[in-house]
């Protein structure tokens, strides 16, 4: 007698990429608002752009350096706790900001205390675990998972309704509500680190890759064992440095630099608070259609889909250094179809490739090391656009600095040649 195996016609691993989209819109939109609250803070205390945009690049900063022990903490304890704790911590922060008057507790509540909270509940763990969820297709589930990072840009429109209805403080109330109320059920019910935990195993575990040919080999003695990598080991790989200098140039400084500042930039060339909103919002939905499409990177290899991302991300800049007045709307809208794009193609490459070379049960602790190079870039990013502004009284120098850092990035990226991770990780 034959017994029939039931098979979900659903796997798991997409409800966890599921989860992680609504987790990176809500958590990473409460980052992304700031150039929304950006404006009204500015008219309501006065305070210079530079000095009011470093609680932008503090808050990147400290997310950066916490993001490896995030990591480590969700390779070794448990991820649940670890994220729930993360949430509540984000949600208070967040609160917080309503009461704030002084800038050091802008300072303190959103450079330091959010950050905190995000790197223990967002991408730090999300990407180890959607790594852990699929061998096959890995490309295409961190892509689509890193969706909600496009979304949490399109957020800023429903920040922007809110303020305007509200005030920037309820509105910091509301989006703290919303995410705790939201995001916190999600993670303590349906969150799984690890396929294990659910009686299952990776999704394509089954089928034979070039890596489990390879330790095939190794049995017959052609090859040296391969070992797991450890995030020491990784430390010691050039590879490891680039995808990080790769990620700090691209997203730390130059992104960021400019995303900051869009929106008073917009302002300042004529434009209504809501349409600058619109446009930053325009750049979030194209930010998610580069992230699906950066599935293609599972065919075309990472490096040539960061090359496009670049390109498009160079162009989108030029359109905006092109802007003179209100009178040239289509260059904004030029500017956020391709610089979403470009964002969008680019953002999960370098995890991607990480996650090609280094994957394995410490994957965790590498992948934040790489949230630790956007982080130590951000710290720069966000300020260096306030203070270039307040010095020359514009932005191209800041739009420049972001073009400059967008080709160096891509150097970096092809230097380290996630293509190549067969071999490097048969050597681990």
């Amino acid at each position: 007698m034959q017994i029939k195996t039931f098979r979900p016609p659903l796997f798991y691993g997409w409800i966890i990429v599921g989860i992680a989209i609504l987790g990176m819109t809500l958590i990473y939109g409460t980052r992304h608002s700031f150039s929304v609250f950006f404006p009204p803070i500015l008219d309501e205390f006065g305070w210079s752009r530079g000095s009011t945009a470093i609680m932008l690049s503090l808050n990147l900063l400290v997310y950066g350096l916490v993001a490896p022990l995030a990591g480590t903490l969700g390779d070794r304890w448990k991820p649940r706790r670890v994220m729930v704790t993360g949430v509540v911590t984000v949600g208070l922060a967040t609160a917080g900001l309503a009461f704030a008057n002084e800038l050091w507790q802008f300072y303190l509540l959103f450079g330091i205390i959010m950050p905190i909270g995000t790197a223990f509940c967002g991408w730090p763990l999300l990407a180890p675990a959607l790594a852990n969820w699929f061998s096959k297709r890995r490309g295409l589930a961190i892509a689509v998972g890193q969706v909600g990072g496009g979304i949490s840009f399109t957020y800023g429109m429903f920040v922007e309704y809110t303020i305007s209805r509200l005030s920037w403080r309820s509105a910091y109330f509301v989006v703290a509500g919303v995410l705790v109320a939201i995001i916190v059920p999600l993670y303590l019910f349906f969150f799984h680190y690890r396929p294990e935990s659910k009686g299952l195993q990776p999704y394509g575990s089954a089928e034979p890759t070039i890596t489990r040919r390879l330790a095939a080999k190794t049995n017959e003695g052609n090859l040296p064992t391969r070992r797991d990598w450890t995030l020491g080991r990784a430390m010691r790989t050039y590879q490891l440095w680039l995808l990080v200098i790769s990620q700090s140039l691209y997203w730390g400084i130059g992104t960021y630099v400019v995303l900051a500042h869009q929106v008073k930039f917009a302002e300042d060339m004529g434009y209504s608070s809501t349409f600058a909103a619109s446009i930053f919002a325009l750049f979030g939905v194209f930010m998610i259609i580069g992230q699906l499409s950066s599935a293609m990177s599972d065919w075309i290899g990472r490096e040539k889909t960061v090359t496009l991302a670049t390109i498009l991300s160079i162009s989108a800049v030029l359109a905006l250094l092109s802007v003179e007045g209100a009178q040239q709307p289509w260059l904004l809208y030029v500017y956020a179809v391709g610089f979403g794009l470009g964002a969008g193609l680019y953002t999960p490459m370098g995890f991607v490739g990480a996650a090609d070379i280094f994957h394995g049960k410490h994957f965790g602790a590498i992948s934040g090391l790489l949230l630790t190079g956007m982080g130590v870039g951000g710290a720069f990013g966000p300020w260096l656009g306030g203070y270039i502004y307040d010095v020359t009284g514009s932005y191209t120098g800041a739009f420049i600095l972001a073009i400059v850092c967008f080709v160096l990035a891509s150097i970096a990226f092809w230097i380290a040649a996630p293509r190549n991770a067969d071999r490097l990780r048969g050597q681990a």
